[in-house]
């Protein structure tokens, strides 16, 4: 049977640079099954979710909701765990706290959240990596058959703390998932893979090799960040910075900085896979958008 993720790894498509964007993760568990647009279709009240989803936009939050690996039941009594993350390089935090009621999040300045100010909410998280694995079958039922199986055996391997998370995008490179506190997520993962990429993000490094990019940069950013790292070999997570990413005739000049005073200047360009592929099961093929970064210049 022929799948997205299946085509998408003999076409060989790259996983740079194809992460979701976001600068704040606001993580909302809801137990129970999830539809394919889970904040307005699960046992989330649905006014709730389409006021989250509404005042999130444009703040550089992105909301999603999480449950536990395996099996779980079909309602949820409160409280409801609410893990809240941002992913710049240098000031990323992780909070967390509970609710009785999904609502009382509609009090949340989202604006300041996404710029990174927490305002002391909740808890300060303390442990290791926690790791969000798509396993949404109603989006894609890739995400359900490679993502439930990846979720459980890391869970029952005790790396890190691990959540089932209903949309990280890129279906057909599944399984996927966002780790936290970096905000890099990581496609094609396999049971070996992703518990590479949970010791690694422990030890504060990333894995280039699968990484689809960090959510606190826009796609020309997390191309140029990838590229940089290929040149130089670097893998220490909060040791890039994208600088400034400006228009530059088709495309765009990204320059990356390091923390020991390096920079590059990186050119991107978009264009698009071919042939045409699906970017979802059941969809029509489509040619989904493909950055391309280099060469990397020394400044």
């Amino acid at each position: 049977m022929s799948t997205c993720t299946t085509l998408s790894r003999e076409l060989t498509e790259p996983l740079a640079a194809t992460a979701a964007t976001a600068a704040t993760w606001l993580l909302v568990e809801q137990s129970g099954p999830w539809g394919a647009k889970a904040l307005v279709e699960s046992h989330l009240d649905t006014a709730v979710g389409r006021a989250l989803e509404t005042a999130a936009a444009g703040t550089g939050v992105r909301v999603a909701l999480i449950r536990s690996p395996g099996r779980h039941a079909d309602a949820q009594a409160a409280p409801h765990e609410v893990i809240v993350a941002h992913t710049a390089p240098g000031r990323s935090w992780v909070r967390r706290t509970a609710v009785t009621d999904p609502a009382e999040l509609l009090a949340l300045d989202l604006a300041a959240l996404g710029a990174g100010e927490h305002g002391g909410l909740g808890t300060e998280h303390t442990g290791g990596p926690v790791a969000l694995v798509c396993t949404n079958g109603r989006r894609d039922r890739c995400c359900a058959l490679l993502g439930r199986p990846l979720a459980a055996e890391l869970a029952a391997a005790g790396h890190g703390e691990v959540w089932e998370v209903t949309h990280l995008g890129g279906h057909r490179f599944s399984p996927t998932m966002l780790v936290l506190p970096y905000g890099y997520a990581y496609g094609r993962l396999s049971g070996a893979s992703a518990k590479e990429v949970l010791a690694s993000t422990a030890a504060g490094h990333t894995v280039p090799e699968f990484s689809r990019g960090r959510s606190c940069w826009q796609r020309p950013g997390q191309a140029a960040e990838h590229a940089v790292r290929l040149a130089t070999g670097e893998t220490a997570a909060d040791a890039l910075t994208v600088e400034a990413e400006r228009a530059d005739g088709g495309g765009w000049a990204v320059e990356v900085r390091h923390t020991d005073g390096r920079r590059w200047l990186v050119p991107v360009t978009e264009g698009v896979s071919l042939p045409p592929r699906p970017e979802s099961c059941g969809k029509a093929a489509g040619t989904p958008s493909r950055m391309t970064a280099g060469p990397v210049e020394r400044l």
